[in-house]
């Protein structure tokens, strides 16, 4: 009779052939869909998918612990917990800056967030969750994040926290942002969600606020399907954290793990009994946030990767702006500020208010060619109807946000894009302005 070891080796070796035994694919240029992003996998993580569901351990296990040692030891960070998804992870970090055991410096309701407008909901959607006051500043074009002025200009008395994405892969001024931080005694989160692998004056995006995010959706620099993590370098925050994550439970157990603190049942906590059994002690009102073990096994091949995938969204990047400049005059091409050194997300484009078309006219042309585009996210956030009354602060007449509205796309840079669809796209463009700016 074969032994499991053997036999899960043998089905681990068949998934490898099967991938293996897979087609290619073939590229038919203005046939095949040109993707604006997508996963970018081989044999490692179909085995790792597939060892991890062998196990049925359902929620997190062995591959998530790893996945979450592996992503600290790359950022340089003691605590990474893993979530479901990105939402959820500027959900738990923000909410963790409304804890009790923060006591002075906890984010109340009515506290004021700086953010910008022109960027993703979820960045957003915590502040007004948890009932603080978002304060939006605007963004500069081309680059798309906020200026250190515009960030120091909208501080106030009621002023709390900064929560800022680094958009598109592009960071924002983090390290000044970070001493304006410390200057005003506030909290600084990170979304970094779109720009895994980026750095800021050398130094990697994620590891200058005190909690900072990440996504892995499909879409992202590297997936799990759905997923997402926080990153914490203080403990107490990371703790806090945890307990968001985990129910809002004040035991930091691992899941199966019991009396980790030596005190489970000899501590007083409230009006609980004294010995309350410490794994079912509540001191935040929490969720359960957590991400599949599989999900994680997915993740830690993807991880082994990430430098590969950082390096050929920067090429791709390169080669378009090389290709596009020449259509400066009537696009604002994506560039990234002083210090920022970009893993891109995608590549972005707005059209010149003075260009002879608009962005629908070459979006359109793009799409007819089978090349995905989309737009910068929500535009000016607060033109959607689900945010037309919330209690906030502008800062400014965000007319870039706005015009970011009218006149701004992005397409793909992501690793799975070959030669022969990034001639695609540049030809496409090619042939419109050709068509359009001549004659």
């Amino acid at each position: 009779m074969t032994d499991r070891t053997t036999l899960r080796r043998q089905i681990l070796d068949l998934v490898q052939q099967y991938h293996s035994a897979a087609p290619p694919s073939v590229f038919v240029p203005g046939e095949s869909p040109v993707r604006y992003a997508g996963r970018v996998f081989d044999h490692a993580e179909l085995a790792n998918l597939v060892d991890s569901s062998l196990d049925f351990w359902l929620t997190a296990g062995r591959y998530a612990e790893a996945f979450e040692a592996g992503l600290a030891e790359y950022l340089g960070i003691e605590n990474v917990f893993l979530v479901n998804s990105g939402s959820s992870a500027n959900l738990v970090a923000f909410s963790t800056l409304t804890s009790p055991k923060l006591m002075d410096r906890r984010v109340n309701p009515g506290d004021e967030v700086i953010t910008v407008a022109a960027g993703f909901p979820t960045t957003v959607n915590p502040i007004i969750q948890n009932q603080a006051v978002p304060v939006f500043v605007d963004v500069e074009l081309g680059s798309y994040v906020p200026t250190l002025e515009a960030i120091a200009a909208a501080v106030g008395p009621k002023t709390k926290a900064i929560m800022i994405a680094h958009t598109m892969g592009v960071p924002f001024p983090v390290s000044e942002v970070r001493e304006l931080c410390d200057q005003h005694h506030l909290w600084l989160i990170e979304d970094n969600c779109d720009a895994l692998g980026s750095r800021y004056d050398g130094r990697l995006t994620a590891t200058f606020g005190d909690l900072a995010t990440f996504s892995f959706y499909p879409a992202h620099h590297m997936t799990m399907g759905e997923g997402g993590a926080v990153a914490v370098a203080d403990e107490t925050l990371a703790h806090i954290a945890r307990s968001f994550r985990d129910w809002g439970r004040d035991c930091y157990c691992t899941g199966g793990g019991n009396n980790t603190c030596g005190k489970r049942f000899s501590q007083q906590f409230g009006t609980l009994p004294f010995g309350y059994d410490h794994k079912y002690v509540y001191s935040h009102i929490g969720y359960n946030l957590k991400v599949t073990d599989m999900q994680a096994a997915i993740g830690l091949a993807q991880l082994a990767k990430l430098d590969a995938f950082v390096a050929a969204r920067k090429r791709n990047h390169a080669a378009l702006t090389a290709s596009l400049k020449k259509h400066e005059p009537h696009l604002i091409l994506h560039a990234a500020p002083p210090k920022a050194d970009p893993s891109w997300f995608g590549y972005v484009l707005s059209v010149r208010p003075e260009a002879p078309f608009g962005r629908a006219e070459l979006v359109n042309a793009l799409e007819s060619a089978k090349i995905e585009t989309r737009n910068l996210f929500c535009g000016n956030l607060l033109r959607h109807p689900a945010y037309e009354n919330i209690n906030c602060r502008v800062v400014g007449a965000l007319a870039n946000a706005d015009a970011i509205t009218q006149r701004t796309f992005f397409i793909g840079v992501y690793p799975g894009l070959t030669e022969a669809m990034l001639q695609h796209v540049i030809g496409t463009f090619d042939r419109f302005m050709a068509g359009r700016t001549h004659g």
